[in-house]
């Protein structure tokens, strides 16, 4: 019996637990949102740190790296939280949105690359070319408008043929 309460017993207060995962859940999503680039077509921010966060907490509690099941919760409980904060935040505030996910940035306009914003996001001519080619574009002069949006992905909108 004793060994089925230890394994339920908190090793760390709850507030340490909390403070632990708020602390490396701020610092990441900051990281990921404002210094890492967005690759074209890849999974969003947030979506790719929930994933990582969620999956390093519950490993270290599911091998016994906490020595208890609680702490383990506690902390998945944390991350939880706190993804389903700026979900409802999010969707609340368009500032607070904004702030989350950056805004589309418009890659091709009218048929002419915006180097500058290629620049920005650090896609090369090459990435470009082979994402509009993805969309059924064959020349960069059949788009009207090429967006690299908050998700990584590309959305591209073709001028009309007469």
């Amino acid at each position: 019996m004793s060994e089925l309460t230890d394994l339920f017993a908190r090793e760390f207060p709850v507030w340490h637990m909390i403070v632990r995962g708020s602390v490396v859940y701020w610092f990441l999503f900051l990281v990921f949102r404002f210094v890492l680039r967005r690759d074209v077509g890849s999974m969003g921010v947030a979506d790719l740190l929930f994933v990582v966060l969620v999956a390093d907490a519950a490993s270290n509690a599911m091998q016994g790296e906490y020595r208890s099941i609680n702490d383990g919760l506690v902390l998945l409980s944390t991350l939880i939280g706190w993804n389903f904060a700026l979900d409802w935040l999010s969707f609340r505030s368009p500032a607070i949105a904004r702030f989350l996910e950056p805004l589309p940035e418009v890659l091709v306009r009218h048929g002419r690359v915006n180097r500058k914003a290629l620049k920005r996001e650090m896609i090369t001519m090459e990435e470009l070319e082979a994402k509009l080619r993805e969309e059924g574009v064959e020349r960069i002069e059949e788009v009207r408008a090429a967006r690299l949006e908050s998700d990584g992905r590309l959305s591209v909108l073709k001028k009309r043929r007469r």
